[in-house]
Protein backbone atom coordinates (compact mmCIF):
# COMPACT_ATOMS: atom_id res chain seq x y z
CA UNK A 1 0.00 0.00 0.00
CA UNK A 2 0.71 3.67 -0.49
CA UNK A 3 0.73 6.37 2.69
CA UNK A 4 1.52 10.15 2.51
CA UNK A 5 3.00 10.56 5.84
CA UNK A 6 2.78 14.90 6.64
CA UNK A 7 5.06 16.44 9.00
CA UNK A 8 5.69 20.63 9.00
CA UNK A 9 9.24 20.09 9.42
CA UNK A 10 11.61 17.48 10.42
CA UNK A 11 14.89 17.92 12.92
CA UNK A 12 16.32 14.97 14.24
CA UNK A 13 16.10 15.78 17.91
CA UNK A 14 12.06 15.87 18.11
CA UNK A 15 10.30 14.05 19.94
CA UNK A 16 7.33 13.91 17.24
CA UNK A 17 9.96 13.24 14.52
CA UNK A 18 11.78 10.86 15.78
CA UNK A 19 8.23 8.95 17.02
CA UNK A 20 7.32 10.08 12.94
CA UNK A 21 10.52 8.45 11.59
CA UNK A 22 9.91 4.75 13.68
CA UNK A 23 6.60 4.83 12.17
CA UNK A 24 7.52 5.37 8.79
CA UNK A 25 10.66 3.06 9.04
CA UNK A 26 8.28 -0.18 10.30
CA UNK A 27 5.53 0.62 7.04
CA UNK A 28 8.27 0.79 5.10
CA UNK A 29 9.70 -2.67 6.49
CA UNK A 30 6.15 -4.31 5.67
CA UNK A 31 6.43 -3.54 2.61
CA UNK A 32 4.71 -0.40 2.70
CA UNK A 33 5.65 2.74 0.11
CA UNK A 34 5.57 6.12 2.06
CA UNK A 35 6.12 9.42 0.97
CA UNK A 36 6.61 12.11 3.28
CA UNK A 37 5.39 15.70 2.83
CA UNK A 38 7.31 18.47 4.65
CA UNK A 39 8.46 22.41 4.78
CA UNK A 40 11.64 21.35 5.65
CA UNK A 41 14.05 18.56 6.80
CA UNK A 42 17.11 19.00 8.31
CA UNK A 43 19.00 15.96 8.54
CA UNK A 44 20.22 13.08 6.23
CA UNK A 45 17.23 11.02 4.28
CA UNK A 46 17.14 7.22 4.92
CA UNK A 47 17.38 5.35 2.28
CA UNK A 48 14.03 3.99 0.29
CA UNK A 49 12.34 7.63 1.83
CA UNK A 50 10.54 10.00 -0.77
CA UNK A 51 10.45 13.61 0.84
CA UNK A 52 8.93 16.34 -0.82
CA UNK A 53 9.82 19.72 0.97
CA UNK A 54 6.70 21.65 0.15
CA UNK A 55 6.95 25.53 -0.73
CA UNK A 56 4.59 27.52 1.46
CA UNK A 57 4.20 31.19 1.50
CA UNK A 58 3.11 33.40 4.24
CA UNK A 59 4.47 36.21 7.22
CA UNK A 60 2.87 34.30 10.21
CA UNK A 61 2.60 30.68 11.67
CA UNK A 62 -1.11 29.90 11.18
CA UNK A 63 -0.76 31.22 7.22
CA UNK A 64 2.47 29.05 6.86
CA UNK A 65 0.26 26.37 7.77
CA UNK A 66 -2.77 26.76 6.34
CA UNK A 67 -0.45 27.32 2.84
CA UNK A 68 1.23 23.78 3.74
CA UNK A 69 -2.16 22.04 4.24
CA UNK A 70 -3.12 23.72 0.52
CA UNK A 71 -0.33 22.26 -1.45
CA UNK A 72 -0.63 19.04 0.52
CA UNK A 73 -3.96 18.81 -0.45
CA UNK A 74 -3.18 19.73 -4.36
CA UNK A 75 -0.41 16.67 -3.90
CA UNK A 76 -2.69 14.25 -2.90
CA UNK A 77 -5.40 14.85 -5.06
CA UNK A 78 -2.72 13.94 -7.77
CA UNK A 79 -1.39 10.92 -6.49
CA UNK A 80 -3.66 7.67 -5.11
CA UNK A 81 -3.26 6.95 -1.24
CA UNK A 82 -4.45 4.15 0.71
CA UNK A 83 -3.85 6.10 3.47
CA UNK A 84 -2.90 9.83 4.85
CA UNK A 85 -1.37 10.21 7.95
CA UNK A 86 -0.99 13.72 9.62
CA UNK A 87 2.18 14.38 12.35
CA UNK A 88 -0.15 18.20 12.64
CA UNK A 89 -3.63 18.61 12.79
CA UNK A 90 -5.14 20.17 9.20
CA UNK A 91 -8.55 18.75 7.05
CA UNK A 92 -8.28 15.89 5.18
CA UNK A 93 -6.51 13.36 6.85
CA UNK A 94 -7.23 9.69 7.27
CA UNK A 95 -5.20 9.23 10.63
CA UNK A 96 -3.97 11.95 12.75
CA UNK A 97 -0.92 11.45 15.06
CA UNK A 98 -2.01 13.51 18.12
CA UNK A 99 1.37 14.53 19.49
CA UNK A 100 -0.20 18.15 20.68
CA UNK A 101 -2.47 18.87 23.69
CA UNK A 102 -5.74 20.33 22.86
CA UNK A 103 -5.50 23.36 21.60
CA UNK A 104 -9.26 24.86 22.07
CA UNK A 105 -8.07 24.81 25.84
CA UNK A 106 -5.06 26.30 25.66
CA UNK A 107 -7.17 29.18 24.25
CA UNK A 108 -9.58 29.13 26.49
CA UNK A 109 -6.62 29.66 29.23
CA UNK A 110 -5.76 33.03 27.07
CA UNK A 111 -7.62 36.21 27.05
CA UNK A 112 -10.79 36.73 24.73
CA UNK A 113 -9.29 39.19 22.54
CA UNK A 114 -6.64 36.42 21.71
CA UNK A 115 -9.29 33.87 21.14
CA UNK A 116 -10.75 36.49 18.65
CA UNK A 117 -7.42 36.69 16.70
CA UNK A 118 -7.03 35.17 13.36
CA UNK A 119 -3.69 32.90 14.61
CA UNK A 120 -6.40 31.27 17.13
CA UNK A 121 -9.15 31.32 14.92
CA UNK A 122 -6.61 29.37 12.33
CA UNK A 123 -5.63 26.66 14.92
CA UNK A 124 -9.07 26.01 16.31
CA UNK A 125 -10.53 25.79 12.60
CA UNK A 126 -7.63 22.99 11.57
CA UNK A 127 -7.99 21.05 15.11
CA UNK A 128 -11.97 21.01 14.58
CA UNK A 129 -11.19 19.37 10.93
CA UNK A 130 -9.55 16.29 12.72
CA UNK A 131 -11.51 16.36 15.80
CA UNK A 132 -14.75 17.51 15.03
CA UNK A 133 -18.03 14.94 15.27
CA UNK A 134 -18.61 14.94 11.48
CA UNK A 135 -15.19 14.42 10.44
CA UNK A 136 -13.25 11.10 9.92
CA UNK A 137 -10.56 11.31 10.81
CA UNK A 138 -9.11 8.47 13.02
CA UNK A 139 -6.39 9.49 16.35
CA UNK A 140 -3.97 7.88 17.24
CA UNK A 141 -3.94 8.70 20.90
CA UNK A 142 -0.67 8.93 23.10
CA UNK A 143 -2.08 9.57 26.45
CA UNK A 144 -5.59 8.30 27.92
CA UNK A 145 -6.20 11.96 29.63
CA UNK A 146 -6.25 14.13 26.47
CA UNK A 147 -8.84 12.03 25.28
CA UNK A 148 -11.30 13.25 28.04
CA UNK A 149 -10.29 16.71 26.90
CA UNK A 150 -10.72 16.87 23.15
CA UNK A 151 -14.35 14.94 23.79
CA UNK A 152 -15.30 17.54 25.97
CA UNK A 153 -14.57 19.82 23.25
CA UNK A 154 -15.38 18.21 20.36
CA UNK A 155 -17.68 15.58 21.25
CA UNK A 156 -15.34 13.55 19.29
CA UNK A 157 -16.66 9.96 19.16
CA UNK A 158 -14.75 7.25 21.28
CA UNK A 159 -14.40 4.56 18.73
CA UNK A 160 -12.23 6.99 16.82
CA UNK A 161 -9.34 7.03 19.12
CA UNK A 162 -6.79 4.68 19.29
CA UNK A 163 -4.08 4.39 22.27
CA UNK A 164 -0.92 3.95 21.45
CA UNK A 165 1.92 2.53 24.29
CA UNK A 166 5.13 4.47 24.82
CA UNK A 167 7.46 4.11 22.03
CA UNK A 168 10.99 4.01 22.80
CA UNK A 169 14.20 2.09 21.95
CA UNK A 170 15.38 -0.98 23.63
CA UNK A 171 18.97 0.90 23.31
CA UNK A 172 17.70 2.90 26.39
CA UNK A 173 17.50 -0.08 27.93
CA UNK A 174 20.64 -0.41 31.25
CA UNK A 175 23.79 -2.24 30.39
CA UNK A 176 26.92 -3.66 31.51
CA UNK A 177 29.12 -1.18 30.69
CA UNK A 178 27.25 1.77 31.75
CA UNK A 179 29.93 2.88 34.51
CA UNK A 180 32.30 3.20 31.55
CA UNK A 181 29.80 5.24 29.74
CA UNK A 182 29.18 7.23 32.72
CA UNK A 183 33.24 8.22 33.11
CA UNK A 184 33.73 8.47 29.44
CA UNK A 185 31.23 11.38 29.18
CA UNK A 186 31.70 12.96 32.30
CA UNK A 187 35.31 13.01 31.09
CA UNK A 188 34.13 14.76 27.56
CA UNK A 189 32.14 17.43 29.83
CA UNK A 190 35.14 18.23 32.03
CA UNK A 191 32.64 16.93 35.40
CA UNK A 192 34.11 15.02 38.02
CA UNK A 193 32.15 11.19 39.22
CA UNK A 194 31.27 13.27 42.62
CA UNK A 195 29.55 16.04 40.70
CA UNK A 196 25.36 15.86 40.45
CA UNK A 197 24.59 15.85 37.11
CA UNK A 198 20.78 16.78 36.39
CA UNK A 199 19.48 16.45 32.76
CA UNK A 200 16.73 18.63 31.36
CA UNK A 201 16.50 16.71 27.92
CA UNK A 202 13.95 17.96 25.44
CA UNK A 203 13.34 20.71 22.52
CA UNK A 204 11.39 23.38 22.82
CA UNK A 205 12.94 24.80 26.48
CA UNK A 206 9.80 27.51 27.09
CA UNK A 207 7.54 24.59 27.18
CA UNK A 208 9.81 22.15 28.67
CA UNK A 209 10.33 24.63 31.92
CA UNK A 210 13.71 25.26 31.42
CA UNK A 211 13.11 28.28 33.39
CA UNK A 212 11.58 26.47 36.52
CA UNK A 213 14.53 24.31 36.38
CA UNK A 214 17.12 26.78 36.41
CA UNK A 215 15.32 28.10 39.17
CA UNK A 216 15.52 25.26 41.00
CA UNK A 217 19.17 24.62 40.62
CA UNK A 218 19.63 28.33 41.69
CA UNK A 219 17.33 27.39 44.84
CA UNK A 220 19.51 24.66 46.23
CA UNK A 221 21.92 25.04 49.39
CA UNK A 222 24.88 26.55 48.70
CA UNK A 223 26.71 23.17 49.32
CA UNK A 224 24.58 21.37 47.46
CA UNK A 225 24.68 23.80 44.45
CA UNK A 226 28.43 24.01 44.99
CA UNK A 227 28.77 20.07 43.62
CA UNK A 228 25.43 20.05 41.43
CA UNK A 229 25.41 21.36 37.45
CA UNK A 230 22.34 21.43 34.84
CA UNK A 231 22.99 19.62 31.59
CA UNK A 232 20.16 21.05 28.82
CA UNK A 233 20.33 18.87 26.05
CA UNK A 234 17.66 20.09 22.61
CA UNK A 235 17.20 22.46 20.46
CA UNK A 236 15.26 25.85 21.14
CA UNK A 237 16.85 29.51 22.07
CA UNK A 238 18.90 29.61 24.91
CA UNK A 239 19.80 33.39 24.80
CA UNK A 240 16.85 34.02 26.73
CA UNK A 241 17.81 31.21 29.79
CA UNK A 242 21.31 31.75 29.71
CA UNK A 243 20.13 35.25 30.76
CA UNK A 244 18.21 33.98 33.56
CA UNK A 245 20.99 31.53 34.88
CA UNK A 246 23.35 34.73 34.80
CA UNK A 247 20.69 36.95 36.73
CA UNK A 248 20.37 34.33 39.50
CA UNK A 249 24.33 33.83 39.85
CA UNK A 250 24.56 30.63 38.47
CA UNK A 251 25.41 30.92 34.96
CA UNK A 252 28.69 28.48 35.37
CA UNK A 253 26.02 25.80 36.61
CA UNK A 254 23.79 25.53 33.76
CA UNK A 255 25.14 24.39 30.29
CA UNK A 256 23.23 23.95 27.00
CA UNK A 257 24.74 21.72 24.85
CA UNK A 258 22.36 21.64 22.13
CA UNK A 259 20.79 18.62 20.37
CA UNK A 260 22.41 15.09 20.59
CA UNK A 261 22.29 11.92 18.84
CA UNK A 262 23.90 10.44 22.46
CA UNK A 263 21.34 11.07 24.33
CA UNK A 264 21.62 7.37 25.88
CA UNK A 265 24.79 8.50 27.01
CA UNK A 266 23.46 11.55 29.22
CA UNK A 267 21.10 8.97 30.40
CA UNK A 268 23.59 7.04 31.79
CA UNK A 269 25.95 9.61 33.08
CA UNK A 270 23.07 11.78 34.84
CA UNK A 271 21.78 11.82 38.35
CA UNK A 272 18.44 12.86 37.60
CA UNK A 273 16.39 13.67 35.47
CA UNK A 274 14.46 16.71 35.39
CA UNK A 275 11.68 17.17 33.56
CA UNK A 276 9.16 20.09 34.93
CA UNK A 277 7.36 21.09 31.80
CA UNK A 278 4.55 23.43 31.60
CA UNK A 279 2.42 20.88 29.08
CA UNK A 280 3.34 17.85 27.84
CA UNK A 281 0.80 15.34 25.63
CA UNK A 282 3.46 12.71 26.86
CA UNK A 283 7.13 13.00 27.77
CA UNK A 284 8.87 9.91 26.19
CA UNK A 285 12.04 11.27 27.75
CA UNK A 286 10.53 10.03 31.02
CA UNK A 287 10.16 6.30 30.41
CA UNK A 288 13.37 6.47 28.01
CA UNK A 289 14.96 7.63 31.28
CA UNK A 290 13.74 4.66 33.48
CA UNK A 291 14.56 2.45 30.86
CA UNK A 292 18.37 3.82 31.82
CA UNK A 293 17.54 3.83 35.54
CA UNK A 294 17.81 7.61 35.81
CA UNK A 295 15.49 8.73 38.71
CA UNK A 296 12.71 11.12 37.41
CA UNK A 297 11.48 14.35 38.87
CA UNK A 298 8.40 15.92 36.73
CA UNK A 299 5.30 17.52 36.68
CA UNK A 300 2.04 15.66 36.15
CA UNK A 301 1.20 17.89 33.40
CA UNK A 302 3.47 15.25 31.15
CA UNK A 303 1.26 13.07 30.12
CA UNK A 304 3.66 10.13 31.12
CA UNK A 305 4.10 11.34 34.32
CA UNK A 306 1.56 8.14 35.82
CA UNK A 307 3.94 5.78 34.57
CA UNK A 308 6.64 7.40 37.23
CA UNK A 309 4.32 7.11 39.93
CA UNK A 310 3.08 3.13 39.11
CA UNK A 311 6.81 2.35 39.31
CA UNK A 312 7.81 4.88 42.02
CA UNK A 313 10.90 6.23 40.07
CA UNK A 314 10.95 9.53 41.40
CA UNK A 315 8.68 12.28 42.63
CA UNK A 316 5.77 14.10 40.86
CA UNK A 317 5.34 17.70 41.29
CA UNK A 318 1.39 18.17 41.70
CA UNK A 319 -0.62 20.62 39.89
CA UNK A 320 -1.52 23.51 40.03
CA UNK A 321 2.30 24.42 39.74
CA UNK A 322 4.15 25.56 42.71
CA UNK A 323 7.94 26.53 42.27
CA UNK A 324 8.89 25.73 45.66
CA UNK A 325 7.24 22.54 45.88
CA UNK A 326 9.63 21.84 42.58
CA UNK A 327 13.07 23.22 44.58
CA UNK A 328 12.07 21.12 47.85
CA UNK A 329 11.74 17.69 45.59
CA UNK A 330 14.85 18.53 43.97
CA UNK A 331 16.86 18.86 47.23
CA UNK A 332 15.23 15.70 48.39
CA UNK A 333 16.30 13.85 45.74
CA UNK A 334 19.73 14.91 45.15
CA UNK A 335 20.56 14.35 49.10
CA UNK A 336 17.65 11.24 49.52
CA UNK A 337 19.07 7.38 50.12
CA UNK A 338 16.36 6.28 47.67
CA UNK A 339 18.47 7.41 44.53
CA UNK A 340 19.12 3.52 44.21
CA UNK A 341 15.67 2.45 44.83
CA UNK A 342 14.53 4.77 42.23
CA UNK A 343 17.22 3.64 39.80
CA UNK A 344 16.01 -0.50 40.41
CA UNK A 345 12.15 0.59 40.18
CA UNK A 346 12.37 2.20 37.38
CA UNK A 347 14.21 -0.79 35.10
CA UNK A 348 12.19 -3.52 36.52
CA UNK A 349 8.74 -1.12 35.73
CA UNK A 350 10.10 -0.93 32.16
CA UNK A 351 11.20 -4.66 31.71
CA UNK A 352 7.24 -5.89 32.74
CA UNK A 353 5.31 -3.16 30.71
CA UNK A 354 4.83 -2.66 27.10
CA UNK A 355 6.85 0.37 26.45
CA UNK A 356 8.28 -0.35 22.88
CA UNK A 357 5.42 -1.39 20.73
CA UNK A 358 4.30 2.32 19.74
CA UNK A 359 5.88 2.78 16.01
CA UNK A 360 3.99 -1.53 15.51
CA UNK A 361 0.73 -0.57 16.94
CA UNK A 362 0.48 2.47 15.26
CA UNK A 363 1.62 0.63 11.78
CA UNK A 364 -1.36 -1.80 12.78
CA UNK A 365 -3.98 0.82 12.51
CA UNK A 366 -2.67 2.80 9.51
CA UNK A 367 -3.21 -0.87 7.60
CA UNK A 368 -6.22 -1.23 8.87
CA UNK A 369 -7.55 2.37 8.22
CA UNK A 370 -6.13 2.11 4.78
CA UNK A 371 -7.62 -1.51 4.03
CA UNK A 372 -10.95 0.00 5.19
CA UNK A 373 -11.03 3.00 2.77
CA UNK A 374 -10.24 0.23 -0.37
CA UNK A 375 -12.73 -2.63 1.13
Amino acid sequence: MRFAFCLYKYFPFGGQQRNFLKIAEVCMARGHQVDVFTTSWKDEIPDGFKVSVLPIRGFTNHRRRESLAEKLSQCVAASHYDAVVGFYKIPGLDIYYAADTCYAAKADERSFLYRMTEHCRSYLRMEKAVFGKSSTTEILLLSEQEKAVFIDYYGTPEHRFHLLPPGISRDCLAHPNDDKVCEELRRELNIGLETNVVLLAGSGFRTKGVDRAIRAISALPPELLEKTILLVVGQGKALLFQWLAWRLGIAGKVRFLGGRKDILRFFIAADLLLHPAYRENTGTVLIEAMAAGLPVLATDTCGFSNHIERADAGEIVPDPFKQETLNQLLVYMLTSEKKEQWRQNGKSYVAKTDVFSRAEKAADVIEKVAAGKNY
